[in-house]
Parts: C-alpha cells; sequence; structure tokens
C-alpha cells in the first residue's frame, strides 16, 4: 500500500521543521554578516531595556545564542530558533481549528515560500516578532474560543513578549481588539482578560520606563521612521509594495488569498476564521496605506503570511483545491530554491551590501597597532569592525552619520589615533576631525551585476 505524507501528519510535521532547522543552520555558515545582523550583534554585548530602533528582544536572543557560538550560524540560530517554532505553532493552531492534513498544509505553505526561507538567513528583530506572533496567536485562540484562565495568563505573557520583539506587535493587538469589539463584547466582562492584560503591561514595563527615561526616543523615531510629512501620494510605491506580495508569499498562493479575503464571505460569518483573517487584513492594509506615501520594505508585510498560512490551507481544504495547492507549491519551492542558490553562489549580485565587508575588516586588521581604536564611516561599518576584528573591540563611527544606538552610547573624547574603514573616498571630511590622515590600504570588489565598489582603509591622528 502506498504510503503519504498524510499518512502520520503530526510526525511528518515535527521531521519538516526538524530538517528546515537542521539545514538553515548548516547553511548559514557559509554567508557573512549583514549590516544590520552585525549592528544587532552589537546591542548583545550592551543589554538593556530598549534600544534607539527597537525593542530589546533580538539582543536578548542573540546573548543566548552567543554561548553556542559567535560564528555567523550562531548569530543566527536566533532565526532557527524563532522560525522553527513558529512553525510548530502554525501546525499546532491549524490543527485546532481544522485537522491534522489540513495543518501539514498550512505548515508546508509556510515552510515553502522564500519570505520564510528569508527569515531563516538574515537576523533582524523580525525573528522575535514571527515567533511571538505565532505563539501569540495560537494562545489568543485558545483564550477566546476556549477560555481556560491559562490561555488567558499564556496569552498576556506572549503578547508582553510580542511587544518586546518589534513594535509592529501593535497591529496584531488591534486585530484582537477589532475582534472583540465586532464579535466577542462579552470578553471585556471577563477578569481573566483584565488578568491577561495585566501580565502584558508588565513584561513591556521595563522597556516603557526606558523609553520614559528617554524622551520616548525610540517611539518617535519609529513614527517617523517609513513615515513622511507631506501627503503626495505616489501610486508606484504602492504598485511595488503590492506586487511584491506576489513574490515574497509566491504568486499562485498570494492571488488565492487575496481572492477569498476579498470575495468569499466565508472568514466572515466564521468567527474562528474571522479571527485569524483579522491578523492578515489589519497588517496588509495598514501598510499599504503606508506604501501610498512612502517606499515600504516588504519584510514589513511578513507577519500577515504567519495567519495567511493558515486560512490558505483551510480554504484549500474546504474547496478541495489540490491542483492549485500543488501548482502554488511548485511555484514557491522554485522562487525559493532559486533564492537559496542565488545567496549562496552569487551573493555580490542579489544582496550585495553583504558581500566584501568581511574581507574589508580582515584587511584593516593587517594594519592594527598596539593601542589602536577603529572607526567607521556609518554604524553598520562599525559593527562589522567589532564583530570581525580579533577580540570584538568596541567600535564608533569618525564622521556624522544617521542617528543610532551608537550615539545613545557615545561619550564625550571618544575620537582617538587608529584606523578608519570607509565604503567611500573620505580623506576631505577625516580632515576635519583630525589632523594627521593617511590611506593605508583599499580594497575593490564586486558590486552587483555591472559595477564595483572599493573600501577605503585610514590612519588617522591627532583630532582636534
Amino acid at each position: 500500500m502506498k504510503t503519504t505524507l498524510y499518512d502520520n501528519p503530526t510526525k511528518n510535521a515535527y521531521l519538516l521543521i526538524i530538517f528546515l532547522a537542521i539545514f538553515s543552520a548548516i547553511y548559514n555558515a557559509f554567508l557573512p554578516l549583514h549590516g544590520d545582523e552585525a549592528y544587532y550583534w552589537v546591542w548583545s554585548r550592551h543589554l538593556q531595556a530598549g534600544y534607539y530602533d527597537h525593542p530589546p528582544m533580538i539582543a536578548f536572543m542573540l546573548y543566548l545564542t552567543n554561548f553556542i557560538s559567535q560564528n555567523e550560524w550562531g548569530v543566527r540560530l536566533v532565526n532557527v530558533f524563532s522560525m522553527s517554532i513558529a512553525a510548530l505553532y502554525i501546525f499546532k493552531l491549524t490543527k485546532m481549528l481544522s485537522d491534522e492534513k489540513t495543518a501539514l498544509n498550512a505548515l508546508i505553505i509556510f515552510s515553502s515560500v522564500i519570505l520564510t526561507h528569508a527569515g531563516y538567513i538574515i537576523t533582524t528583530p523580525d525573528s522575535p516578532l514571527i515567533l511571538f506572533w505565532s505563539v501569540s496567536m495560537y494562545y489568543t485562540y485558545r483564550a477566546l474560543f476556549i477560555g481556560e484562565k491559562k490561555d488567558f495568563i499564556l496569552t498576556g505573557l506572549f503578547l508582553g513578549l510580542l511587544m518586546l520583539s518589534k513594535y509592529t506587535a501593535i497591529l496584531y493587538i488591534a486585530g484582537v481588539v477589532i475582534f472583540m469589539l465586532l464579535k466577542r463584547r462579552d470578553l471585556f466582562l471577563n477578569p481573566y482578560m483584565y488578568l491577561s492584560m495585566a501580565i502584558a503591561a508588565l513584561v513591556v514595563s521595563p522597556m516603557l520606563f526606558w523609553n520614559y527615561k528617554h524622551d520616548w526616543i525610540s517611539f518617535t523615531f519609529q513614527l517617523h521612521h517609513g513615515s513622511t510629512s507631506s501627503y503626495e501620494i505616489y501610486p508606484h510605491l504602492f504598485f511595488d509594495f503590492f506586487g511584491g506580495q506576489f513574490g515574497i508569499f509566491s504568486p499562485v498562493f498570494t492571488a488565492v488569498l487575496f481572492f477569498f479575503l476579498i470575495k468569499d464571505r466565508l472568514y466572515f460569518k466564521d468567527d474562528k476564521l474571522f479571527f485569524i483573517s483579522l491578523s492578515i487584513v489589519v497588517t496588509l492594509l495598514f501598510f499599504m496605506y503606508k506604501s501610498l506615501y512612502t517606499r515600504m520594505a516588504l519584510n514589513y508585510s511578513a507577519p500577515a503570511y504567519i495567519a495567511a498560512a493558515v486560512l490558505l490551507a483551510v480554504i484549500i481544504s474546504k474547496y478541495e483545491m489540490k491542483k492549485t495547492f500543488k501548482a502554488g507549491l511548485i511555484v514557491a519551492l522554485i522562487f525559493t530554491i532559486l533564492g537559496r542558490i542565488a545567496f549562496l553562489f552569487f551573493l555580490p549580485y542579489v544582496q550585495e551590501r553583504m558581500y566584501g565587508n568581511k574581507e574589508a575588516v580582515e584587511l584593516l586588521a593587517k594594519h592594527a597597532k598596539k593601542g589602536d581604536s577603529f572607526y567607521g564611516d556609518h554604524l553598520t561599518i562599525a559593527a562589522y569592525l567589532t564583530y570581525y576584528l580579533p577580540g570584538h573591540p568596541d567600535a564608533d563611527l569618525a564622521l556624522p552619520s544617521r542617528y543610532s544606538q551608537y550615539d545613545m552610547w557615545r561619550k564625550k573624547g571618544y575620537l582617538k589615533d587608529g584606523l578608519v574603514l570607509t565604503r567611500d573616498p573620505e580623506e576631505t571630511r577625516l580632515k576635519q576631525v583630525y589632523k594627521d590622515v593617511k590611506e593605508v590600504d583599499t580594497l575593490t570588489v564586486t558590486n552587483g551585476l555591472h559595477s564595483t565598489k572599493t573600501f577605503h582603509i585610514y590612519r588617522v591622528k591627532e583630532h582636534y
């Protein structure tokens, strides 16, 4: 008798999650860090309750993985852990909502799309966001539709951890509040709900207190980040963002999902599906609205596709769309495999920002002398210096750049003699800061298909 994946869905789900975790951990060892990854890794060496750019969860998780390894694959254990647990809870939620076979399909959808695999590779605050969004959705679902005290307690705990991951978490909370207002107003009289709120508030209170002490600097940054002071509409930015959704979640899966969200009333008639759908709709509509005015990165909408994998699996099961599922899976896997191959073998062409930085720092290290201080011209270059230099010395910026956590850490008199690594010729600007500036080396590497980029290394002395 022929066996299939669906003969033992739970076992095969666990095997798929384990396989992807092991594969990704090995794969990640062959890629240099992205500058943002190095920047967040620097945070893990300076733990605090908040940071200028984001809440602190990414730093906490990196601090823990540092005990395992501080190599590239070790830094990215945050991703492997986060995406694996998220996948597990997508399976658990779909199984509770429907059945094991549908749950396996939800897991397969989530595991096949290129958006998920990008999440396995690059370490950002999106990693803990995806983790705690998935877990929060599972326990919120249990609290709403089963209603046990422990479910409300766990919901409060994980909502707090979600808010410590990335401020985008407020969109998930907004979806839950909308659901309660439209479908479950009785919960506003449930004492367990207020217990859940109190636990969440307790978890986020250190981060809120940190922001209070720093004049709400992190909140202010996020309010202006990805925003514009004008209300001029740019249709091409909207269509770039909207079209990008078909790439990151695969064209077939996205088309089916959007069709049923717009045309079908199934999700509104069924309270459980409506709850799932709100997590998609609130997130996507918010960023689509923002994309009318300014450019939105595609990863901003990533949390929407947690619930999307669940809803799409239910739709495919209900309407017996086996051929559509297979077609969507084939297209998704083609995108993902090509993306994985491109990152591994053609990095200078697909992600040039990751390429050459490690080699530039290694070249700079050859010119280092005892007592040197190290500087970059951008926050990511400073972070690369700390990460890739032997002994992980602290580094800073020698030239003005956008405000960052480095500005909050910086003390007077930080400029000393040493080496500066820049991405452009900066002798003129450096001479405004130092009396003695000498270029000691350069490194030219491939930059995309038709150009190169050159790193410059300067020895600087006697700052003004």
